[in-house]
């Protein structure tokens, strides 16, 4: 007889610690017991809130606007997107692996009658779609933003706001940084590539262009008359500045990207067509 309730006491305790696991996996940390747990898979980044007035900074800083569409990586309780589609008007997808969080985000949504605007599903976020966004949100870690950021470039259209909370994107500068109770939030703003030759007529003289781009600076040469001269610019979504001398005059050329075409937005007369040869 001792011996049976010696085994139904470790039994019991089992059950016990077992029950008070789950318990905690439904409150402090519940994401990361829940992987102890196998309830959820191994996940790249813990889930840790995004304070309200981090969140009203993030969208504030993307300017989204209504009906835009909003992606969140790794959205938690949904709280960033909602936020979105509450007070913009946005509408948009966000997207976790863990389950419990994502039909929390569900039930979250339902509860503000948002849920025909937003939509969240259990998935990899190196696997989601990207090209249709207008903003990207997301509070992750500095490694798993690095391995984001080449889809993040390649995938998203020049003009799409990127916000992060907390970490950055190595030596890809962000356009405006902004520190919310003590911690930092990112915006970029992703470019369009410039990179290549280009011929610029203006004032009757046609400059060839040889532009060189990391991210949203550029850096390059052009030729004047058979003259080399410094350029330097910058890229903000589809605007582009060049600044560069022309007849002993430092010159400034403020456009926007249309295809292989540079157009002016300043109500000058000069453009530029990008050259294949």
């Amino acid at each position: 007889m001792a011996m049976i309730r010696k085994a139904l006491s470790m039994s019991l305790a089992t059950v016990m610690t077992f029950g008070l696991l789950g318990l905690v996996a439904y409150t402090l940390d519940g994401s990361a017991v829940r992987q102890a747990l196998g309830i959820t898979p191994a996940l790249d980044v813990p889930y840790v809130e995004s304070r309200r007035n981090t969140v009203e900074a993030m969208l504030d800083m993307a300017d989204v606007t209504a009906e835009e569409r909003v992606i969140d990586l790794g959205t938690g309780d949904g709280r960033i997107l909602i936020a979105a589609a509450r007070d913009y008007g946005a509408r948009g997808v966000g997207v976790d692996l863990d389950p419990t969080l994502v039909e929390e985000a569900r039930a979250n949504a339902a509860a503000e009658g948002l849920a025909e605007r937003v939509e969240f599903r259990e998935e990899d976020l190196f696997d989601t779609p990207l090209a249709d966004a207008d903003v990207v949100t997301m509070f992750l870690l500095p490694e798993v933003n690095m391995r984001l950021r080449p889809r993040l470039l390649e995938e998203l259209r020049p003009g799409t706001r990127i916000v992060s909370n907390r970490f950055d994107m190595g030596d890809w500068r962000p356009d405006e940084v902004r520190r919310v109770s003590g911690y930092p939030v990112y915006l970029w703003i992703v470019p369009a590539d410039v990179r290549g030759r280009w011929m610029l007529q203006v004032d009757g003289r046609e400059i060839v262009l040889e532009l060189e781009q990391a991210f949203q600076d550029l850096t390059g040469e052009a030729t004047i008359d058979g003259e080399p001269a410094l350029v330097t610019g910058e890229v903000r979504g589809e605007q582009v500045r060049l600044e560069f001398p022309v007849g002993g005059e430092e010159r400034v050329f403020e456009g926007a990207v249309q295809g292989g075409r540079i157009g002016p937005t300043d109500g000058s007369t000069w453009q530029a067509v990008r050259r294949t040869d």
